[in-house]
């Protein structure tokens, strides 16, 4: 089988701000809407691939702004989660979905499982290896440290409008999600979501349950709603409105 990424195609991770002293690990793991050449744009078009079924709208530029605020490194994913989910267990449910929110993925439909594999070995796999690395280095030698995951979330799914502004996705280590809700409700104009509008108890979620959890590491997930971080400029602001509060949560997290 020829390889799947070839010279002109995008890394499969990026690393940002990696000398950041804040006992904090960022992740974003829909960060990009690439996809390699040889998938041909799985049969999607650019505009279909733009929308939230293939990244995190705003989810990459409020992530990097957050890393800046708070001097903490990140790991971004480098392609879209139509080609293969990061936060999903490869092979496993909504890997390499099909149909994503009525959206048909032509280059998903019938891929065997050595294609799947090859996804995995070229996109998933680099990614959560230099997450391990990044969490290695950081807790060496004893050192306390959390993890955040930075996502966004479409504003209506399935005709149901959602009405939070953020959500805090958590399992059931509540060291640094209770407090960060705490930090987050302090302001009386967000809608703040406790497990929405998604919840990573789910038996699909991969990255908190791979890493942190597997470490016993303080954790959640953040989702902001994609329709207030539209543009560059409004998902950075969002990364410094929700600096404080993360790093408060963080320190109390680790107190």
């Amino acid at each position: 089988m020829q390889p799947l990424l070839g010279p002109d195609d995008p890394p499969a991770f990026s690393v940002h701000n990696a000398t950041g002293n804040a006992p904090l690990l960022l992740l974003c793991d829909h960060a990009s809407k690439a996809v390699p050449k040889s998938l041909n744009m799985l049969g999607i078009t650019d505009a279909e691939l733009s929308q939230h079924v293939g990244w995190d709208i705003g989810g990459l530029d409020s992530a990097i702004e957050l890393s800046k605020q708070l001097d903490a490194p990140l790991v971004a994913s480098g392609y879209s989660r139509l080609v293969i989910d990061c936060n999903r267990w490869p092979n496993g449910e909504g890997s390499t979905p099909e149909i994503s929110d009525t959206i048909h993925v032509p280059g998903n439909k019938g891929i065997t499982k050595e294609q799947a594999d090859a996804r995995a070995e070229a996109c998933f796999w680099p990614y959560h290896r230099e997450v391990g690395r990044q969490l290695d280095r950081m807790t060496a030698g004893g050192r306390k440290v959390c993890v955040l995951v930075m996502h966004s979330f479409t504003p209506e799914m399935k005709g149901f409008k959602r009405p939070w502004h953020v959500g805090v996705l958590w399992n059931d280590d509540p060291r640094l999600p209770e407090p960060l809700l705490a930090e987050l409700r302090k302001d009386t104009s967000l809608v703040v979501g406790d497990n929405e509008p998604y919840s990573a108890r789910d038996a699909y979620e991969y990255t908190l349950n791979a890493h942190p959890r597997a470490r016993k590491l303080p954790y959640c997930s953040l989702e902001v709603r994609q329709d207030l971080m539209g543009t560059p400029d409004d998902a950075r602001k969002w990364g410094r409105r929700l600096a404080p509060a993360i790093g408060a949560a963080v320190a109390a997290a680790l107190g």
